[in-house]
C-alpha cells in the first residue's frame, strides 16, 4: 500500500531563478516538496551555485524537467513575492534596454541584502577527527593561547562551528584554520542564514511590556537585570528606546532580548520616519498653479498613463502643486512616489510631506543602513506607507496601487546610475508609469533637452509656471569677468572685490551668504613644475584631487587614494604645484578674509552620515553660521529667508568638462 502524496500532482516541481551573477541566463532548481505550493514568481530563494550559496529571484515555476540534473533549492526567504509582476516586467525591460544581466538588475531592485547573513562554517575531516582523538588520548590541555591549532581541533570535535565564533575564542584563528585546511584536517562550507532583525543595535530597537493573562502571571526565575527591566516596563507602559533605557536600567539591552525570547517583553524596530507632525492645510494656489493642478487632477481621474512636463522658474511653487496632486491621488485610493535627485534634498522635502501626510510617508535613500532601507521597503509593500519620497533607486519602491510618479529636477545628472544596471531613473519612472496606467510629472526650472523635445512632439503635456509666487521679483544677477579683475587688481584671487564687499555688507547687517563651487577638495590638480607630471588615478586616468583636511590625494570616481607625495614620482623633483580651487580651499580663504565670520561647509567630505546634512543645514537655518560654502548639495530646494546673497565661484568651470552635456549642466 502506497502512502498518499503530500501535495497534488499539479504542484510545480522546478523553478527558474535569476541570480546576481554577470550571466544573462536563468538557472533551474528542483523544489523540495515543502516549498512546491509556497514558491511564487518574484519571491527570493536561497540556492546553491557552485561552492557558494546565493540569493536569487524566482522568475517562473513549472514541472518541465531540465536537460541536466537540477540541484535542490535550499530555503524560501519570502512568503509573499518581494517583486510583483509589474516590477518583474520592469526589471526585464531594464535588463533588455540597458543590456544588463537580469539577476543583477533584480538585485538592485530589492534593498533586502541585510536579510541574509553569509559566512563560513568549519568541521573536521576524517583525518582531522583522528588527530583530535590522538590529542584527547594524550590528555593534552588545549590552551588556545599556547596552541591554537590543538584548541580548534578540540572545539570542532564536538560540532561544526562558524568562523565568527572561532574568531572570538581563538587568536589568529583565520591563519590557523587556513593551515589546518591545507593539511586536510578541517573543511569549510559557505552558509547563508536569515538575519534576525531584532538583533539590531539598541539605538534601533524599542521594547514594550506584554500584558499577560492572570493564569500566566507566574514568572519563571529571572536574573536580576531582567527582573529590574520587567518591573520598570510594567510601571512605565508604552514603548521605550532600548539605547535610552540603558541610562536608566543597567544592561537593559541584554535583558530586553532575553525577555523577548521568553515572550515577557516585545521588541520592535524603531521607525525610520518618526518625525511626523499634524497635517497642515494647503496653501491657496495662484491662477497658474491652479491651471497646472487641474490638468494633473484630470489626468489622475482618467486612470490612464499621461506624462506632464511641469516647467516653472525657481520659486514658482512646484512643490505645492506636488503636494496637492498627491493629495488628489490619495483621495482616489492610489499611491504616490516622489523622486528627488540628491540625498541632500530628501530631508527638506520629506519634512514638508510629513507635515501634510503624517505617518503615511516613507523615506528611501542610500544614506540609510541596509536594515533601515529594508524596514521602510516593507512598510511600503505592506501598504502602511502610500507616499514615498526617494532618490534614484526609489523608482523600484513597491507602492501599492501606484497612481502618481513625480520626478523633481528631472534634468539632474544624479538620476543616472553609474553601476550595473546603468539605468536612468527618470526614464525608468516613465516606463513604470506607463505599465501601471499612472500619471507622471517631470518637474524642472531648466528641463532636459529630451523632455522639452518630447513635449514639443506631443508625447508629454507641457505645463508652465512663468512667474514666482506672490509676484516676487527674480534675483538680480551680476557677472564678474575675473580676467578684467586681474588686470585691475594685479592679483590672482579666488573672490572678486565685488563679492568680498557684498559678503562684508551682509555680515554687517546680520544677513547670511551662500557660496557655491561645484568642486570638492582643496586643489583639483597637483603637478610637477619641473617635468609637468600630473598625479593621476591608476584606475581612471583622471587627475587626483588634493584634500587638505585628510592629507591625501583622492579620485572622485573610484575613491582610489594615496598620501600626498613629497617628491614628483616621475622625476623626484620637490617642486610640486597645487592648482585649482575646491570647496575646502574656499572655506579656508573665507576664514582668512573674514576672521569673525562663522563659516560652515557642506559637501561629500563633511557629510558622512544621514544626519550630518540635516545638522549643518539646520545650524545655518537657525543662524548659527554666517556663511555656507558647498557644492551642488546646497544649490537646490532650500528656502532660507535670511540668505540675501548667493555667490558662485568660478561659475564657468563646468564648461571645460569632457562631457557633451557640459554646457547644458552649467
Amino acid at each position: 500500500m502506497t502512502s498518499a502524496a503530500p501535495f497534488p500532482s499539479d504542484a510545480p516541481v522546478y523553478c527558474d531563478v535569476s541570480l546576481p551573477v554577470p550571466l544573462d541566463t536563468a538557472f533551474t532548481y528542483r523544489l523540495p516538496e515543502t516549498l512546491r505550493r509556497r514558491v511564487q514568481a518574484g519571491c527570493r530563494i536561497l540556492v546553491p551555485f557552485g561552492a557558494r550559496k546565493l540569493t536569487g529571484v524566482v522568475i517562473a515555476t513549472h514541472s518541465r524537467p531540465p536537460g541536466a540534473p537540477a540541484k535542490e533549492a535550499l530555503r524560501l526567504l519570502d512568503e509573499e513575492p518581494a517583486l510583483d509582476e509589474t516590477l518583474l516586467s520592469l526589471g526585464r525591460w531594464i535588463s533588455n534596454y540597458y543590456c544588463a544581466p537580469l539577476g543583477e538588475t533584480l538585485r538592485a531592485m530589492t534593498p533586502l541584502a541585510s536579510d541574509v547573513r553569509h559566512g563560513k562554517v568549519y568541521s573536521l575531516t576524517p583525518s582531522g577527527r583522528d588527530a583530535a582523538r590522538q590529542l584527547h588520548l594524550t590528555g593534552t590541555e588545549h590552551n588556545a593561547q599556547e596552541d591554537p591549532a590543538s584548541a580548534i581541533l578540540h572545539m570542532l570535535d564536538g560540532r561544526a562551528l562558524s568562523a565568527s565564533y572561532l574568531k572570538q575564542k581563538v587568536t589568529r584563528s583565520a591563519a590557523v584554520l587556513k593551515s589546518l585546511e591545507k593539511k586536510g584536517f578541517v573543511q569549510s562550507e559557505e552558509v547563508a542564514s536569515e538575519r534576525d532583525p531584532l538583533r539590531a543595535s539598541a539605538a534601533r530597537l524599542r521594547v514594550e511590556f506584554i500584558e499577560r493573562a492572570p493564569e500566566k502571571l507566574q514568572e519563571p526565575k529571572l536574573p536580576k537585570q531582567e527582573r529590574e527591566l520587567l518591573a520598570y516596563l510594567e510601571l512605565h507602559p508604552g514603548q521605550h528606546n532600548l539605547a535610552a533605557l540603558e541610562e536608566t536600567v543597567s544592561k537593559a539591552s541584554v535583558a530586553a532580548r532575553s525577555l523577548a525570547r521568553r515572550k515577557l517583553a516585545r521588541l520592535a524596530l524603531e521607525p525610520v520616519s518618526s518625525n511626523a507632525a499634524p497635517p497642515r492645510a494647503p496653501h491657496t494656489l495662484n491662477p497658474h498653479q491652479q491651471a497646472a493642478f487641474d490638468a494633473l487632477q484630470a489626468g489622475l481621474a482618467a486612470h490612464q498613463f499621461q506624462a506632464f512636463l511641469l516647467e516653472g522658474v525657481t520659486g514658482s511653487g512646484k512643490t505645492e502643486i506636488y503636494l496637492n496632486t498627491i493629495e488628489a491621488a490619495l483621495a482616489l485610493g492610489r499611491g504616490a512616489l516622489l523622486l528627488v535627485p540628491e540625498i541632500a534634498l530628501t530631508p527638506a522635502v520629506a519634512g514638508q510631506f510629513h507635515h501634510r501626510f503624517g505617518e503615511r510617508v516613507a523615506i528611501l535613500h542610500s544614506a540609510f543602513q541596509d536594515a533601515e532601507r529594508a524596514q521602510e521597503w516593507r512598510r511600503i509593500r505592506a501598504g502602511q506607507a502610500s507616499v514615498v519620497v526617494a532618490t534614484r533607486s526609489g523608482v523600484f519602491a513597491p507602492v501599492q496601487n501606484l497612481g502618481l510618479i513625480i520626478v523633481d529636477e528631472e534634468h539632474d545628472q544624479s538620476y543616472k546610475q553609474q553601476d550595473t544596471p546603468r539605468y536612468h531613473g527618470r526614464d525608468v519612472a516613465v516606463v513604470r508609469a506607463h505599465d501601471q496606467h499612472a500619471v507622471i510629472v517631470l518637474g524642472s526650472a531648466t528641463p532636459s533637452l529630451e523632455s522639452r523635445y518630447n513635449a514639443e512632439r506631443g508625447k508629454y503635456t507641457r505645463l508652465e509656471l512663468p512667474g514666482r509666487i506672490e509676484q516676487r521679483p527674480m534675483p538680480a544677477v551680476t557677472v564678474i569677468d575675473m580676467r578684467r579683475e586681474f588686470l585691475e587688481s594685479r592679483k590672482q584671487a579666488t573672490f572678486s572685490r565685488a563679492l568680498l564687499d557684498a559678503v562684508s555688507e551682509r555680515l554687517d547687517n546680520g544677513e547670511q551668504t551662500m557660496l557655491l563651487l561645484n568642486r570638492r577638495g582643496f586643489s583639483s590638480i597637483v603637478a610637477c613644475r619641473a617635468c609637468g607630471e600630473r598625479l593621476q588615478c591608476v584606475n581612471c586616468s583622471v587627475t587626483l584631487t588634493y584634500h587638505r583636511r585628510d592629507r591625501r590625494m583622492l579620485c572622485h570616481y573610484c575613491n582610489y587614494a594615496i598620501a600626498v607625495p613629497d617628491k614628483c614620482p616621475q622625476c623626484a623633483s620637490e617642486y610640486l604645484q597645487f592648482i585649482g580651487v575646491g570647496s575646502e580651499r574656499v572655506e579656508q580663504e573665507l576664514g582668512a578674509a573674514f576672521p569673525r565670520a562663522r563659516v560652515a561647509r557642506l559637501d561629500r567630505d563633511t557629510v558622512s552620515g544621514k544626519h550630518d546634512y540635516e545638522t549643518i543645514l539646520a545650524g545655518f537655518r537657525e543662524q548659527r553660521f554666517d556663511i555656507l560654502v558647498g557644492t551642488q548639495m546646497i544649490a537646490k530646494g532650500h528656502d532660507i529667508p535670511n540668505v540675501t546673497l548667493v555667490g558662485i565661484v568660478n561659475a564657468d568651470v563646468g564648461l571645460g568638462l569632457p562631457d557633451f552635456r557640459a554646457a547644458e549642466r552649467t
